[in-house]
Order: C-alpha cells, then structure tokens, then sequence
C-alpha cells in the first residue's frame, strides 16, 4: 500500500494508538519521521521511539499516558498542517504559537527539523509540519 502523504500517517498511528489506549506505535522508518520522534520526546509528548533494524526499517514510538489513568494519552491532539497538496510556510517573524504556547508547532527549516520555539531563538523560518498540544 502507497502512503500519500507519510507525515500524516505518523501522526494519525500516533493518534490512534493512544486512543486505542496500545503502549506502542509500529511505522516504517524516514529520517524526518525520526526527527519529529525525537522532538516529540524531547518535549514530553511520548516515552521513547526507537529504530528497529531489518531490510525494511521500522520506528517504533512508545506511547505516554498521564500518571492518574493508564488510558488517557499525554498528546491531547495532534494536526497537520503542512500539506503535500497545500504547504504551509512561516518567516521567522511570524511562526505560530499552539494554545497560547501551550502545545509545539514541529518545522523543517534549513537548520533541520525543530520545534517552533528552537527556531525563533535561530531566526530561521520554514515549513510548519504540525501542531502537538
């Protein structure tokens, strides 16, 4: 099966497998699927990801639940923003900030995949992937 749009699909994996209230979520691997794994860690959205080897790669993410219930998920939403039929690009001067800071809005700049706020401290602009909250 032929995936359009791949980001997409990550993020609708993810979505899923935290409602469904599953501990992990199974993709095919991409170098920019990692990045935005890896940002989702790094602000708190999900365990852990890790990199299965094999001749196709996969990457699976460790989905995290608050400390009160097993079944309600850390990632209250996720949407994307950027895409393939319609791309969405945002200067350094006007990148967008999610629930009033709360959330992360994920961006390819030149420097690399980054969270909106790592790249208003760069200056840099670029195209805003999806907002996580």
């Amino acid at each position: 099966m032929s995936v359009t749009d791949p980001i997409a699909d990550m993020l609708t994996r993810i979505r899923n497998a935290g409602m469904a209230g599953h501990a992990q979520a199974a993709m095919p691997h991409s170098k920019v699927r990692e990045a935005i794994a890896k940002i989702l860690k790094d602000e708190g959205f999900i365990k852990d990801y890790e990199v299965l080897p094999g001749k196709v790669a996969s990457l699976l993410i460790h989905v995290k639940y608050t400390r009160d219930r097993r079944s309600v998920p850390v990632i209250v939403g996720i949407e994307r923003v950027s895409k393939p039929g319609r791309r969405m690009y945002a200067g350094k001067d006007n990148i967008p900030y999610v629930r009033s800071g709360l959330g992360v809005a994920i961006m390819t700049t030149p420097k690399g995949v980054m969270t909106g706020e790592q790249a208003r401290r760069l200056g840099v602009g670029g195209e805003v992937i999806c907002y996580v909250w």
